[in-house]
């Protein structure tokens, strides 16, 4: 009786994972040891992927610790890698575990990027492989029986994981052996089997019957289950494996609804219920040799049929000659309890009691996301503080270069040349004058160039294989059952056209510089000339040594010394706001652990306010200072003025220190903002080059699964018809053999095999052409039936029956073990019988008496009517009888 179900393992084709994590790695973190751990614990998990998928498994527990280890490596490994078919795109190829192929095509199989799909195909296998190590189990014992049961509820468990999540991890129709309907048939097999080995350890402890029984109907329960649903469903039944597996369906829920009846008669017995017990044993007597008469191939259930039979005999005999009790209807029974003690495994990863995560120091990739959020909110924070106090020193800078301070308060003497201005000289000089804006310039373009031609050929790449994928699906239609191209490029394209945008914006930056290089470019020359030159090319002006020791000119020089201590402070503060740090990735992932998600945007801006909102308040004070201090120099600047002698020599002089003064501060902001946008344009590039590596990467993987899609388009087209069915002609069929009756349900399948003869009839032929008849003279061996019997069927080309020897000999068909053989010629058939057939073309002449020559033996003769020809054994036509059980 010990016959149980196990699935067949899937099989996957090779995948280089180490290549594009590798990669990914490479991009992602900056070189060091973290980078080096990384990419060893990629290697480790391609190792660990071949050791899983690419060998032959043993029916072992520790083949399936290495697939439990690889689940839960994949499931670990998903969330801090972005696998998706536009970004980290790896395609897997797998097999459809039941489909066997044909003779010009390979057997189903789908190739997908998606991890979701690998991890449904290796819990799939995980259960295949837990399905083989409970039936390779010694169930005479107690840890045998244990170990059944645990791996039987582990394979219905992962069956029925798969069932719920399929749909969702791949996003497509998938192969038939991991549709919903298939695994969830599978999962109630394995936990209808789980149930009867808890059924035999129940047995097996001599526990009551009542509790033997409960367990037994509830595993003819689920085995009935398990029957309708491979019955009903439509696609299921055309594999050959689930062909096999409903008789042995069939025959379960019979055999654990006998033991129910079996273990209940003894229950009833006890309870004085004497023709109860005779009616169930009765029942299970009836359901016993149902099984032995239909599936007795597949299950053998002799010990228990004798079993039941002794214990029917005794207790009719009881019956008889005792208590004389009446026996009730198998319908007026009672019914039988149910007690269910298994039930599917959770998949919880981790599965693998070893498991260590080989990337367990990488954070998750929502973590990554929301630190790179985080740091967009930081540097946008940082700027937003840093440009509140450039723009207010540049604002500083300018009023008091419009006002020719300190120069004015220096310029005393009217003939020489102001100290602030000779700095500002020497400044520009050291810093490498015309000759370094004007480099620094020329490259500009350079960089705009090479950075335009790296983000059209990301976008041109995407752009024909589009065109490629667009006119395959033109071609084939359905057939091309892919994610379209269009649609899987809208977030790269999205991400190029705001590459682009960012781009036409830097060129506008770029214009804006330059003309205001060129504004000041006559200035910027004469701060770069010899200092006698710069003296030369300022106007003199009478003297204003009076002016040196008034009290406006020392007002006027405090307040200049308080503006250049709070810039420098404001350098300071820069710093300082430059260099915070904290690290999120904490928070994060607490937030993560404990959610199951992130709210970034509220975790990162509660964080900015505690470390920026001091900075925030010392910015304002500087602000604040800043506008305090220029509007008292304005007012000491106007009464200095006034005391001033004014003519035409000292405004031309102080119109002269003025721009020179602007000339240096737009020097040193069109440095900063030409250095700004070298580095901006580098730092594009290197971002280009990724998204280049991506749009790469992305198309190499399409063209891959373009390339496999192809090639099963191609054999599929070459495995149909060439040309539409079309009805033969009634003369050249064969005729079909009369049906026979119905009888209920079409059972399931018999494994039979058939002799040549009785697979392909052979077509109807003409009559043969006239034979002479046999001689009167009849030896000992030859038949003495008379020769002139009527043909019952028309005669056809089989060659002549030799005369039967004087022993017994075997079937002149081939019969098998276990098959007698039962393909028996038509009753009262004879192809040579004499005496009623005329000649062609001579209708009303009889057949001449054949003179026989002394000696020669003579012809069989046909049976009488109604009596089987000598020499083929019969068999007794067997009734077709429905495959579910009648209750």
């Amino acid at each position: 009786m010990a016959t149980f179900i196990s699935a067949p393992l899937k099989k996957s084709s090779d995948v280089d994972l180490v290549k594009p994590l590798s990669k990914f790695v490479t991009a992602t973190y900056p070189a060091g040891e973290e980078q080096g751990e990384y990419i060893r614990a990629v290697e480790e998990l391609n190792k660990l992927r071949r050791n899983a998928l690419m060998r032959t498994l043993d029916k072992h527990e520790s083949s399936l610790e290495i697939l439990l280890r690889y689940y839960d490596q994949l499931c670990a490994v998903e969330p801090k890698f972005p696998f998706s078919e536009n970004q980290l795109c790896l395609t897997f190829t797998w097999r459809d575990a039941f489909d066997k192929g044909s003779l010009f095509g390979g057997s189903v199989k789908l190739a997908l990027a998606s991890l979701g799909y690998e991890k449904t195909c290796v819990l799939f296998n995980v259960a295949a492989l837990a399905s083989q190590i409970a039936s390779e189990q010694n169930l005479d014992n107690d840890e045998g029986l244990k170990a059944a049961a645990k791996y039987y509820q582990l394979a219905s468990g992962a069956f029925g994981h798969i069932k719920d999540t399929v749909l969702s991890a791949l996003n497509r129709e998938p192969t038939m052996d991991i549709s919903p309907e298939t695994v969830g048939t599978l999962s109630l097999i394995m936990l209808a089997q789980a149930q009867e080995v808890i059924f035999l350890k129940a047995t097996s402890d001599k526990m009551k019957d009542a509790v033997i029984a409960k367990l037994a109907n509830q595993a003819a329960d689920f085995y009935g289950d398990a029957f309708k649903q491979c019955q009903y469903k439509d696609n299921l039944p055309k594999y050959f494996y689930f062909q096999e597996v409903l008789p042995v369906l069939a025959a379960k829920h019979c055999i654990m609804q006998a033991n129910a009846e079996l273990h209940q008669s003894v229950l009833a017995k006890q309870k004085k219920r004497f023709g109860e017990e005779i009616a169930r044993l009765q029942h299970a007597a009836e359901l016993v040799k149902t099984v032995a008469s239909r599936y007795d191939e597949y299950v053998s259930v002799k010990d228990l049929s004798d079993k039941i039979n002794r214990a029917l005999a005794a207790a009719k005999k009881d019956n008889d000659f005792i208590y004389h009790d009446r026996v009730p209807e198998v319908k007026d029974l009672e019914h039988i309890g149910k007690a269910a003690l298994v039930r599917a495994t959770a998949i919880t990863p981790p599965l693998s009691q070893k498991f260590t995560d080989l990337f367990e120091k990488m954070v998750p990739m929502a973590v990554q996301q929301s630190m790179s959020v985080y740091s967009q909110r930081k540097a946008e924070t940082v700027n937003r503080l840093v440009g509140m106090m450039r723009e207010a020193t540049n604002l500083c800078n300018g009023v008091l270069a419009s006002l020719n301070l300190p120069a004015a308060l220096e310029d005393l003497s009217g003939d020489s040349i102001p100290q602030s201005i000779a700095e500002k000289a020497r400044s520009i000089v050291q810093q490498g004058g015309l000759q370094s804006i004007e480099q620094l310039i020329r490259d500009l373009p350079e960089l705009l160039t090479r950075n335009r031609e790296i983000l059209d050929e990301s976008l041109k790449m995407l752009d024909e294989e589009e065109t490629t994928d667009n006119e395959l699906r033109s071609k084939f239609n359905q057939r091309w059952n892919r994610t379209p191209s269009g649609d899987l490029y809208k977030p790269l394209r999205a991400e190029g056209a705001n590459f682009r945008n960012i781009l036409d914006k830097a060129v506008q930056a770029d214009q804006v510089v330059k003309d205001r290089y060129n504004t000041h470019c006559e200035m910027i020359t004469l701060l770069c000339k010899p200092e006698n030159e710069l003296n030369a090319a300022i106007p003199s002006a009478n003297p204003t040594k009076t002016l040196q020791g008034s009290e406006v000119v020392n007002v006027l020089r405090s307040q200049l010394t308080q503006l250049d201590e709070m810039k420098k402070e404001r350098e300071t503060l820069e710093g300082e706001i430059k260099g915070v740090t904290f690290d999120m990735s904490t928070t994060f992932l607490t937030a993560l652990a404990q959610d199951g998600a992130i709210n970034e945007e509220q975790l990162s801006v509660s964080q900015l306010d505690q470390l920026y909102g001091a900075y925030n308040q010392r910015v304002q004070a500087s602000l604040r200072t800043q506008e305090e201090l220029l509007g008292q120099v304005q007012t000491s600047h106007q009464e200095f003025s006034s005391l001033k002698q004014s003519n035409t020599e000292a405004n031309q002089r102080e119109e002269v220190l003025k721009k020179l003064a602007s000339a240096h501060d737009s020097y040193v902001e069109i440095s900063n903002n030409l250095r700004e946008g070298t580095k901006f344009y580098n730092d594009l590039t290197e971002i280009l080059l990724k998204f280049q590596n991506k749009c790469s990467d992305i198309v190499f993987a399409r063209k891959t699964e373009r390339d496999e899609l192809l090639k099963e388009l191609q054999q599929s087209i070459a495995r149909e018809p060439s040309a539409p069915s079309f009805n033969v002609p009634a003369y050249q069929s064969t005729p079909a053999a009369p049906a026979a009756p119905a009888a209920g349900p079409t059972p399931a399948p018999r494994t039979v095999f058939q002799p040549p003869q009785a697979q392909q009839q052979p077509q109807a032929k003409p009559l043969p052409p006239a034979r002479p008849p046999p001689p009167n003279f009849t030896p000992q061996a030859a038949s003495t039936t008379p020769t002139n019997t009527q043909p019952v069927g028309p005669p056809t080309g089989n060659p002549p029956p030799v005369a039967p020897p004087s022993q017994a000999q075997g079937p002149p068909y081939p019969s098998y073990q276990g098959y007698p053989g039962y393909f028996q010629m038509p009753m009262g058939y004879n192809p040579y019988a004499y005496g009623q057939y005329n000649m062609p073309n001579m209708p009303n002449m009889p057949y001449m008496p054949y003179q026989a020559t002394p000696g020669q033996g003579g012809y069989p003769a046909a049976p009488p009517a109604g009596q089987p020809y000598p020499g083929y054994p019969q068999q007794p036509p067997q009734q077709q009888q429905p495959y579910y059980p009648q209750q």
